[in-house]
């Protein structure tokens, strides 16, 4: 799977998960008609997507990814493609927590609630960070394939070729 793909498909995951603990949140917040609840909730959630906006701010990739670019091997073939086990594999930490949230949200909401909000800020601060990796590859003409490894490891990218893309400028000289 190509790590931008990982990338993108990872924001709509964390923004799937707020989605469906929002919900519940609300449902349930709505059933109890605790207003000291939805006040908590109104807060939090606005907390949540001001942290999210403010870490997601740069359109330059994060440290951390940008270590694991640099540290990324080189192949002239790419690793095993089976996406959805790999998501799978990578993304189990949200699976289990949005699960863990929503079942203990049956009984107290404010669990889904304070989850929901972690679910924003990551799907807010990760959401400029696939156009970064795009651009690194255009730029260096490879591309970045997630590497199986344990869900329990580190993720391990693989550098491949990819199609480097050459500007032009507007009086036609290539820059």
């Amino acid at each position: 799977m190509r790590f931008v793909d990982f990338l993108r498909a990872a924001v709509l995951l964390c923004a799937g998960a707020a989605t469906a603990l929002a919900t519940l949140t609300v449902l349930s917040a709505g059933a109890m008609d605790d207003r000291v609840l939805v006040v908590f909730i109104i807060g939090w959630w606005t907390v949540a997507v001001m942290i999210g906006t403010w870490l997601g701010r740069r359109a330059e990739t994060n440290s951390p990814i940008a270590r694991l670019l640099a540290s990324a091997k080189s192949s002239m073939s790419l690793p095993e493609q089976r996406p959805s086990s790999l998501l799978l594999n990578r993304m189990w930490p949200l699976l289990l927590s949005t699960v863990l949230a929503l079942g203990l949200g049956l009984f107290a909401p404010q669990i889904p609630a304070i989850a929901c909000g972690f679910a924003i800020i990551g799907a807010l601060a990760w959401r400029q960070q696939e156009a970064a990796v795009t651009a690194i590859e255009e730029r260096d003409g490879v591309a970045f394939y997630v590497e199986p490894t344990s869900p329990l490891k580190p993720i391990k990218l693989v550098r491949a070729p990819g199609f480097r893309r050459d500007l032009v400028s507007v009086d036609g000289a290539p820059r």
